[in-house]
């Protein structure tokens, strides 16, 4: 199957002018919005190092996500 941008975890956005990183307080670049998982709907705008910080959170919560879904015993009815 080809990759699509939908199957990101991640919407990429430009930041809007004059933003600046939520977690540094440098000039902003882009507007990072999580898709699914734990941090569904978090958004905000980052500088170029908080953003990769910002994008390997998400991956972590929604890896830890999924392998709490893969441990569950489903109970027989």
């Amino acid at each position: 199957m080809k990759y699509s941008e939908f199957q990101r975890l991640i919407s990429v956005d430009f930041a809007p002018r004059g933003c600046v990183c939520e977690w540094c307080g440098q000039p902003a670049e882009r507007q990072l919005t999580a898709i699914g998982g734990a941090y569904h709907n978090w958004s905000g705008a980052f500088c170029r190092s908080c953003g990769k910080q910002f994008f390997k959170c998400v991956i972590r919560a929604s890896f830890m996500e999924h392998q709490k879904r893969e441990m569950r015993v489903p109970v027989d009815a």
